[in-house]
Formats: C-alpha cells, sequence, structure tokens
C-alpha cells in the first residue's frame, strides 16, 4: 500500500482538528451549540417552524436559557412582592370577563381561564361571566368554577334575542337562497364556520373549508353562526348578569395568553377616559359585507348627531367616507365599556343595520360592526392598543415588542427571524391607527408590577 501525500495527512489532520474544536466549542458554548444544532439548520432551510421565543426583562432569552419563574421579586410561597394585593382590591373597578361558549367548548374553556388567571387574574379576582344559548352542564360549571380564582357566573341567552328561526322581518327564502350563493362562490366564511372577521389571508383556508362535502349551506349551525354574529352584535350587553358592571373584557375559548399582564387594564382604561381597548387589526373579506358601509353612511346620514369630531373616518376608508377599506379591531379580543353599546347612538344603530337584514342576507361578523361604530361615534382617543397583552387566537396573534411585553412566549421580529410580528404584517391595520392616532411607539405600562 502506497503511503499518503502529505497534502492528504494535512487535510486529514485539519479535518480532525476542525472537528476537535467544534466538539470543544459545543461543550464550552451554549449559543455555539444551538447555532450549529441539526435542528436550527432545519429551521434556517425552512424545514423545521422556529420556535416561539421567550423574553424577560426586555431581553430575548436564548433556547439554552431556563425562563424565570417571574419577572419580579417573589416570597418563599411565590407571592409577588413588588405587587400589593389589598391595594388591588381596593382599586378593582366594576368589571367581568365575558365568555360565550357552549357546553362541548368546556376544554377550550379552561385552557383560556387557566391562561388569563396565570397570566393577570390570579392576582385581581376579577369575575368570570359565561353565556350560552342553553343551559351549561354541570360538568362545564364545575371545570371552569375549579380553574377561575374569583367568582363564576353562568347565564342563558334569552330565546327572543337569539331565537331559532329567522328574526320576523327577515325573508327567509332570500336568505337561504343568498347562503347558498355565498356557498358557491366559495365565500369565506359564507359557510358554516363560527362567527369570525373574515381577513383576507384566510382566503385559501376558507376556499378548503368551503368545499368540504360534509357541510351543509342552510343546515342549523350554518344560521346559529349567523344569529351568533348578530347575538355579539346587538345583545350581549344586555344580558341581566352584566347590568351591574362597567367594563367587560371578552374572551373565546381555545385562545392564548402569551405575556404576564402586570397591570390592571381595566382601572387603565377607566383613568385614561378609554371605551375600546384591543390587540389585533387587519382587513375584513368585502364579499361578506358588499352593503355594511352603505348601511352605516345611510345612517350617518340619519342621525349625524351620533357621529363624534374627530373620528376615526380616515382609518376605515381611504377615499374621505366613500368606501370601506375593511380595516377592523378583531373582537374575540376586546375590553370596552358596557355604556358604549348600551348607548342611544349604538342601539339606534344596530336596529338601523338589524333591519337591513345583512347578518343574513350577507355574512356581517360583529367584528366589523363594533369597529365601525367605535371609529365612527368615539373619539380617536378613546380607543386603545393594549399593545402590552400577547394574546393568541387560532389565525393571528398579537406579540408585544420586546421593550413592551413581560415574560413572553411569543414570536415577534428577530436579526434571526425574516417574518416580522403582526403589527407590522401587510394585512394589519395597527400602523394606520397609530399614525392617525399619534399612539405612543413604547408602552408606559412595560414592567410594571401593579399597585405596590
Amino acid at each position: 500500500m502506497l503511503p499518503a501525500s502529505p497534502w492528504v495527512r494535512w487535510a486529514s489532520a485539519l479535518v480532525v482538528a476542525f472537528f476537535a474544536l467544534h466538539l470543544l466549542f459545543q461543550t464550552a458554548s451554549p449559543s455555539y451549540a444551538h447555532k450549529t444544532s441539526f435542528d436550527n439548520a432545519k429551521v434556517r432551510l425552512g424545514l423545521k417552524d422556529r420556535p416561539a421565543e421567550t423574553w424577560a426583562g426586555g431581553r430575548k432569552l436564548q433556547p439554552w436559557e431556563k425562563t424565570p419563574a417571574t419577572a419580579w421579586p417573589v416570597d418563599a410561597d411565590g407571592n409577588d412582592l413588588a405587587f400589593n394585593a389589598t391595594r388591588a382590591q381596593e382599586e378593582k373597578v366594576s368589571a367581568t370577563f365575558v365568555m360565550l361558549a357552549r357546553n362541548r367548548d368546556v376544554w377550550g374553556a379552561v385552557d383560556s381561564i387557566r391562561g388569563l388567571e396565570d397570566r393577570f387574574n390570579r392576582r385581581y379576582h376579577y369575575t368570570w361571566t359565561f353565556l350560552n344559548d342553553e343551559p351549561f352542564s354541570e360538568e362545564f360549571k364545575r371545570h371552569t368554577s375549579a380553574i377561575a380564582s374569583s367568582k363564576t357566573q353562568y347565564g342563558v341567552v334569552p330565546k327572543e334575542q337569539w331565537g331559532d328561526q329567522f328574526p320576523e322581518w327577515i325573508d327567509e327564502k332570500r336568505a337561504n337562497e343568498a347562503i347558498a350563493e355565498m356557498g358557491k362562490k366559495n365565500i369565506p366564511y359564507g359557510g358554516s364556520v363560527p362567527c369570525a372577521s373574515v381577513p383576507a389571508s384566510f382566503v385559501f383556508l376558507a376556499y378548503v373549508w368551503s368545499s368540504l362535502p360534509a357541510l351543509s349551506l342552510t343546515g342549523p349551525s350554518y344560521l346559529a353562526d349567523r344569529r351568533m354574529c348578530r347575538y355579539q352584535s346587538g345583545f350581549f350587553f344586555r344580558h341581566e348578569l352584566l347590568a351591574e358592571y362597567e367594563f367587560y373584557w371578552r374572551v373565546e375559548p381555545d385562545v392564548q395568553f402569551t405575556c404576564d399582564i402586570t397591570y390592571d387594564p381595566f382601572r387603565r382604561m377607566k383613568d385614561e377616559e378609554k371605551v375600546y381597548g384591543w390587540v389585533v387589526s387587519l382587513y375584513e373579506y368585502q364579499d361578506t359585507i358588499p352593503t355594511l358601509f352603505k348601511e352605516t353612511k345611510d345612517f350617518m346620514k340619519a342621525h349625524p348627531e351620533h357621529v363624534a369630531e374627530p373620528n376615526l373616518m380616515p382609518w376605515i376608508s381611504n377615499d374621505k367616507g366613500e368606501t370601506y377599506n375593511g380595516c377592523h379591531f378583531w373582537s374575540n379580543f376586546e375590553i370596552a365599556r358596557l355604556d358604549f353599546w348600551q348607548s342611544d347612538a349604538y342601539m339606534a344603530y344596530f336596529d338601523h343595520l338589524d333591519k337591513s337584514g345583512g347578518f343574513f342576507y350577507e355574512r356581517w361578523g360583529d367584528a366589523p360592526v363594533h369597529s365601525l361604530a367605535a371609529a365612527l361615534f368615539l373619539h380617536p382617543n378613546q380607543t386603545i392598543f393594549l399593545r402590552e397583552i400577547g394574546y393568541y387566537h387560532p389565525g393571528f396573534s398579537h406579540c408585544p415588542l420586546p421593550k413592551d411585553g413581560v415574560r413572553c412566549a411569543c414570536s415577534t421580529t428577530t436579526d434571526d427571524d425574516p417574518h416580522p410580528a403582526f403589527e407590522f404584517h401587510g394585512f394589519s391595520c395597527t400602523p394606520a391607527w397609530k399614525k392617525i392616532t399619534g399612539d405612543r411607539a413604547a408602552s408606559p405600562f412595560a414592567g410594571a408590577h401593579g399597585p405596590h
């Protein structure tokens, strides 16, 4: 066997030395080990989703670091030393969480409650209010009350507000034909899917959904979804269980709160005289609301006394009110004053929309209805972007920027991640809202620990 040439020996030695140094660095440097791992290579090649990031104290934790148990000092029993529980109870606002749910949603409800209790309500103990179009089961009551840190109350939606059939002024034949036509055109969320806003980026997913043969175009679930949109638009705030409250926070099953909420949003909104709080804004799919803005303009013309000056018309229209650009607040998360919906302006607006039939002849969701009302009947500074609250709902999410969030477990803009937070996505209406309202670039509540 011929001896290897010097070049081969040198090359072999370099390869061995390289791998020896590589192993040494992997052992000595967690950062190097992470960046050169197979999992990280898969992420960079697009073969694997990027893991969620965690932030603490305004700093992104690295993948090899452990998440701290809390972002502020705790005693031996885990109680927050920077939090004054007595003062928090004294400063509590008249407010409640509101969840519209079905008995079969029990585990999704439990997940949402657990998340919000852990991130916020374990320190403030606000009441949970649950509404259903039928009596809640004992199983639902048992599991939800067990996980809540405060009072829970359960209500049934009045039949006259939900109804088993169309309202009496609705032409049933016309409604069923309109529903069937929307299904044939594969209009997103024109079919039997939960009531929600319809962002333009859902078109493909909705097309696949609406093509499934098992779904009925005119079946009970199809009407139930429209009834739910109508109920959330015009009736939930009339429920007797909410009569004593000033504010509510809408929570849905199967959502996540991805950052610690270290102050009381209810108290903040009351102190700052805010009426409507939100975290996600985006564009509505226009084919689901073809006449909504026409009806809105008709109402404005008939009732100019209800239109605020100034207002957020520049946010909802790019042509000075001629057409609706689709911008709306995603209402599956909203914190608002109940008396806004109970006001003469909103009640008259909803009645006008309801009588027009668009909840059934089209597919008006409560998100654009609430948003148009907030944009037109409120001063711009009465709406507030609650940027510190991390939130995930299937479809979209809001992840606070590092300077705003506390102990966040969600993805946002990083040097390594080319996908920015949804706040800066092309489908988001948040940049336009911030420009119009002159919103601050950073939150004054970042890192706040509540009452001291």
